[in-house]
């Protein structure tokens, strides 16, 4: 495997020939639970016999008992910390990402597959469709990964090769020619302001620049098929299985990565000046489905076919120790920590698991039990904003 260093100053080409394409949209309707509440007069205080009390404790009890009561009763039960927003797009559109401008927390980008890149200007609550003239003219259908700001800079990456800038908080984007040689496909972008980024491709190349995109240098020797090549014995079970690629790879807010590899059966980490990818033994049985970082620096693991595991103590670590959590029999996708100590963890057929104690113990919020839909990803924009994404165009916005 060549050296990563020689694409370093080479990975802007001219762009391809254009062919135009299309959007269709649909209008959008959102459902907004309401509620009213009327303040009963204050009645001055009375003398209640004995003979009332029992009568007005059965009163209460034969109407609990009956089906208004249980229905009215239901009714007063809290509301769920979630709602669903319905977006203007075809069914099948499977969303990718969710970032929002640090300066105005209401103005926020939805991505997608089919091209699909929505607006919101209100927080979340409703969103529209955002076109790309550079890319929509195009004979491509572009399916875009991830998104990231910082201040009003922004980044997109996309499949096929698609990066995009904006200096003015996504009024306008700027389309950056990217060289066919790039190792991979771009699966993650980080802004870091002044006009940088990080990004990082499948095969684990990591490149970073400080100039709007036109130039990049790698931050890493050599991809990790190159690094396990050139350590076959360091012991790392699978990895002669190894099939170049990442399934899963997240970034903690100081520049450390986990990645896991494409058949689930090790991971790998990478700090800043390090340069090579390190690869790590999974201490679990079942094949690692997922992986990030806890809001205090440590790690969570997700394995397939359902289980969570925490690692102990913050910082890269291969001790785990397994949660139990009710997912209903189904597998969990993805986890997003709101503070230190809530977190929230996605699944299958619309599993929501809520932790407020660091993980130690989960319970089961029943927003989603009625959508048909895996939910995939958690995103805590701050404490006040969340969202969880799902297949078939299923967004969920947090309600604190």
């Amino acid at each position: 495997m060549a050296s990563l260093q020689h694409l370093s100053s080479s990975i802007i080409a001219p762009l391809p020939s254009q062919l135009r394409s299309r959007f269709h949209f649909r209008r959008r309707c959102l459902l907004l639970p309401s509620a009213s509440a009327a303040r009963e007069p204050e009645q001055a205080s009375t003398a209640i016999t004995r003979r009332q009390l029992i009568s007005g404790l059965q009163a209460a009890a034969a109407v609990s008992l009956s089906p208004l009561g249980r229905k009215a009763l239901a009714a007063e039960d809290p509301l769920s910390e979630w709602e669903r927003v319905t977006l203007p797009i075809d069914p099948g559109v499977v969303l990718l990402d969710i970032a929002f401008v640090p300066d105005d927390p209401s103005h926020g980008f939805l991505l997608g597959t089919r091209q699909t890149l929505l607006e919101t200007k209100d927080g979340g609550n409703t969103w529209a469709p955002r076109s790309i003239p550079s890319a929509e003219d195009e004979d491509f259908n572009y399916r875009f990964n991830s998104i990231s700001f910082k201040g009003k800079e922004g980044w997109i990456i996309g499949k096929p090769a698609i990066l995009l800038y904006t200096a003015d908080a996504g009024d306008t984007w700027q389309r950056i020619p990217l060289s066919s040689q790039l190792p991979g496909d771009m699966v993650y972008i980080e802004a870091t302001g002044g006009k940088g980024a990080e990004m990082v491709t499948d095969q684990g190349a990591i490149y970073v620049t400080s100039n709007g995109g036109y130039n990049w240098k790698a931050a890493v020797q050599e991809t990790v098929s190159a690094t396990l090549n050139r350590t076959v014995s360091s012991g790392i079970s699978g990895a002669s299985y190894y099939t170049g690629t990442f399934s899963t790879v997240n970034r903690s807010p100081d520049g450390k990565y986990v990645a896991v590899s494409s058949r689930g059966n090790f991971y790998l980490t990478w700090e800043p000046g390090q340069p090579f990818w390190q690869p790590h033994n999974r201490a679990v049985a079942r094949r690692i489905q997922n992986m990030g970082w806890r809001a205090d620096g440590g790690l969570w693991l997700l394995v397939r076919g359902g289980g969570l595991y925490l690692s102990k103590g913050t910082g890269i670590s291969e001790e785990f120790e397994e949660i139990p959590v009710q997912s209903r029999g189904f597998g969990i996708l993805d986890v997003g920590y709101r503070s230190e100590d809530e977190a929230w963890a996605a699944g299958g057929s619309g599993i929501l698991l809520k932790t407020t104690n660091s993980g130690k113990t989960w319970i089961r919020d029943r927003a989603a039990d009625n959508i048909a839909a895996n939910l995939y990803a958690v995103k805590f924009i701050n404490d006040k904003q969340g969202f969880v994404l799902g297949n078939d165009g299923v967004l969920l916005k947090y309600l604190g």
